[in-house]
C-alpha cells in the first residue's frame, strides 16, 4: 500500500524539525557541520525570518502526522536579467527527506508547494544549489545548470 502524505506550511512551532532537516541535508552531503554551532544559528534566524515571511518553509508529514521532509526558500529583489525578465528570485534551499522516506515522491511534492506558491506570488525566477542526490529530481523539473558558478567569500 502506497504511503499517504500531505503537505503543509512550516510555523516557528516547527523549528527543531526545520533545524534537524538543515543538519541532516549537510550531513548527507558530506558536509562537515558542527551542529552544536549551525544548530542555534539557524534557529536564531528562523526565529526572525520565519514569522517575517523572508523565509518560507513547507513540511511532508504522513497521515498520522509524522513530519517525513521538508524545504523553503527565501524570495531576493532580483534585477531582471537575459534568461527573465522578473524582479525577484526564490532561492530554494533546505530541502530534505527522511531516510525512510525516500524515493516516495516527498521532495518532489516539497517543490511542487514552492513552485505553486512563486506562481501565486508573482515569483518568476528559482535558483537552487542541487546536491548530487537531488540533481536528478531538479533536472526532471525543468531546472538548468547555471553557466556562471555562484562563488562565496566571507568577510
Amino acid at each position: 500500500m502506497a504511503k499517504l502524505y500531505r503537505v503543509r506550511t512550516a510555523s516557528l512551532a516547527d523549528a527543531d524539525t526545520l533545524i534537524a532537516h538543515r543538519i541532516g541535508m549537510f550531513t548527507d552531503m558530506g558536509v562537515e557541520t558542527d551542529a552544536a554551532v549551525v544548530g542555534p544559528a539557524f534557529g536564531r534566524w528562523l526565529a526572525d525570518v520565519l514569522p517575517s515571511g523572508v523565509y518560507r518553509a513547507w513540511l511532508v508529514e504522513t497521515a498520522d502526522g509524522v513530519v517525513v521532509g521538508g524545504g523553503g526558500i527565501t524570495v531576493l529583489p532580483w534585477p531582471p536579467g537575459p534568461r527573465y525578465l522578473g524582479d525577484r528570485l526564490a532561492f530554494v534551499y533546505n530541502v530534505y527527506t527522511e531516510p525512510a522516506h525516500r524515493h516516495q515522491g516527498v521532495a518532489r511534492m516539497v517543490m511542487d508547494a514552492i513552485h505553486a506558491w512563486c506562481r501565486a506570488a508573482g515569483v518568476t525566477s528559482l535558483a537552487l544549489n542541487a546536491s548530487k542526490d537531488g540533481r536528478p529530481l531538479y533536472e526532471a523539473l525543468g531546472y538548468w545548470e547555471s553557466p556562471n558558478p555562484m562563488m562565496f567569500f566571507a568577510v
